[in-house]
């Protein structure tokens, strides 16, 4: 007698329950496959979004090459806000000889020893180059300061001598670029989740990382200082909201090519910045006062 939880399959007899089990799991798979081809298709178009912009991008470090001019772009930010993968996409294309990405590890023993600024102006560019910090000297703004890596009076000499460093730099002739990338809290631990889990992505996370959730108000405080005091006419902060990666890639971009007077590749392209991504230091630094106004925290 057959038992009816059962059926023949090439006359062999396969229980309902695991048929039904490979059925939704082929089902599942071939929902999952179905994602991921969408998510490439959307990585695709991302991608050939920014191409246009890459392009003016290399137009524009030919006009650098030809009047040999220098730029500095500088990428700040909380951790996981995206630095690095902006980096990735402004120089894909660009000449590699005229174009350096600079990240300065702890500071040697010698290096301690001389003026704060010196082991950046090694890094500085030649006419016609272009140098971007992936961190820069404003780490002793954020992260130094929290975690007790320099004095209260090395913080202060910095902070009072900051605005002229940048201020002769400018006045010599390099164009200088401060973009400061701001995430939630929120996206911040999503990403730091995804870090964790990934076997690509774990090299990214560092023991600073670990702690930058809980220390969320600390960094809070200390980017409202920099802003403060450092947001300057010659050297102004533009802060980028970079929640949504592929906007802040694209909004960087644009923000770096507006910097610079060079003729346009294309003058049909749209330069102009998303007010929803891209907003300046000044009025960072107002919306930054009124929230603190309204949770009380707001000291001076």
């Amino acid at each position: 007698m057959s038992n009816p939880d059962t059926i023949l399959v090439d006359e062999q007899p396969v229980r309902l329950d695991e048929l039904l089990a490979d059925y939704h799991k082929l089902k599942a798979d071939a929902e999952e496959e179905r994602k991921q081809e969408k998510k490439a298709v959307r990585r695709f178009k991302r991608e050939e979004e920014l191409k246009p912009y890459q392009a003016e991008l290399i137009k524009m470090q030919q006009y650098l090459e030809k009047t040999r001019t220098r730029m500095i772009i500088l990428f700040e930010g909380r951790d996981a806000a995206g630095k690095g993968g902006t980096i990735r996409r402004v120089t894909r294309y660009m000449n590699e000889k005229h174009y350096r990405v600079v990240a300065l590890g702890k500071p040697t023993d010698e290096q301690k020893t001389q003026w704060f600024f010196q082991k950046y102006v090694t890094q500085c560019p030649r006419g016609g180059e272009v140098v971007l910090f992936d961190r820069s000297w404003y780490n002793r703004a954020v992260v130094e300061p929290i975690f007790g890596f320099c004095s209260d009076e090395e913080y202060e000499n910095f902070m009072i001598g900051c605005p002229g460093f940048e201020k002769d730099l400018v006045r010599q002739g390099t164009i200088l670029v401060k973009l400061y990338f701001s995430v939630t809290k929120e996206e911040q631990a999503r990403r730091f989740e995804r870090r964790k889990n990934d076997p690509l992505r774990q090299w990214k996370l560092s023991e600073i990382d670990v702690q930058a959730q809980d220390r969320w108000d600390d960094f809070t405080q200390q980017k409202y200082e920099m802003l403060k005091r450092t947001n300057t006419t010659h050297a102004p902060w533009t802060t980028i909201r970079s929640n949504d990666k592929h906007k802040a890639r694209l909004n960087a971009m644009r923000v770096i090519l507006n910097s610079v007077p060079y003729e346009r590749l294309n003058p049909d392209l749209d330069f102009v910045p998303d007010p929803t991504v891209v907003i300046s230091g000044s009025r960072d630094l107002e919306l930054m006062e009124a929230q603190l106004l309204q949770q009380g925290k707001f000291v001076g």
